[in-house]
């Protein structure tokens, strides 16, 4: 099988050409040893590119854990560099994914990545929480370098409130010039990543809400910097919300399944 790596802000995946949708897309141990760090080519996610005969593609995404999960924004990117690579189209594309339509747009450097709208943030047992086509908690703090980000996040993806699917956990710190440093633990990779696309997509509409930080919001990761851009309308639901950053190639592989 021919695959490909590509990473968005240290985000990484296998991605897969699977237009002949011949990839045993059914069997969960395989795709959990190949996103193996030790005993596979080594990723926080694989990605089906697939057919679909409304779209440009479909976007068909696994969790390292080999489960198919919910929609991943820096996975988003990356696939849309690869179909773009493939040839699939020229500088805007639309495709399909778990949670519905995206639209995105190409350059040299960047990725511009149309979000789902999000009509909610509730407050669920203390915590600030919302859905940007995955389940967030955010979660401001002082000294986020210090930070123990697997223990606590591991805390809360598991605690009561988010049971039975659990939720992705950002912890994050307000820094000058609109701008706010992430770090985020994942569910499904059960541990911190580089970056997180659904997470800073999340901090971003949080920061407006809650600390008026103004669009587009600049965003750091461990892995690089993020923008997310967004309009808020009178009911407090968040529309026209772009994820802003790189998506490149890594290398291309072929391994026996």
């Amino acid at each position: 099988m021919e695959f490909f790596k590509y990473q968005g802000t240290g985000n990484d995946f296998i991605l897969v050409d699977d237009r002949s949708k011949t990839f045993p897309a059914a069997d969960q141990a395989l795709i959990e040893q190949l996103c193996h760090r030790r005993f596979g080519i080594g990723a926080d996610g694989l990605i089906l590119l697939q057919p679909d005969s409304d779209y440009d593609f479909r976007m068909v995404y696994f969790n390292a854990d080999g489960a198919e999960g919910s929609m991943c924004g820096n996975g988003g990117r990356c696939i849309v560099r690869f179909a773009h690579d493939l040839g699939i189209f020229d500088r805007e594309t639309r495709f399909i994914a778990v949670d519905g339509e995206h639209t995105a747009v190409v350059d040299e450097e960047n990725i511009s990545l149309k979000m789902s709208p999000v009509s909610g943030i509730e407050n669920r047992n203390g915590l600030t929480f919302l859905n940007t086509g995955s389940p967030h908690v955010v979660v401001f703090v002082d000294d986020l370098e210090s930070l123990d980000v697997v223990a606590e996040g591991r805390a809360i993806r598991y605690s009561d409130p988010f049971q039975p699917g659990g939720t992705n956990v950002n912890f994050a710190q307000v820094l000058a010039d609109n701008t706010v440093f992430v770090r985020t633990y994942e569910r499904g990779v059960e541990d911190e990543t580089y970056s997180c696309g659904t997470g800073v997509t999340a901090v971003a509409l949080v920061a407006n809400q809650q600390l008026a930080l103004t669009s587009p919001v600049s965003i750091k990761t461990i892995g690089g910097n993020l923008r997310v851009s967004f309009d808020q309308l009178a009911d407090g639901t968040f529309e026209t919300i772009y994820l802003i950053g790189p998506a490149k190639r890594v290398f291309i592989g072929r391994i026996t399944v």
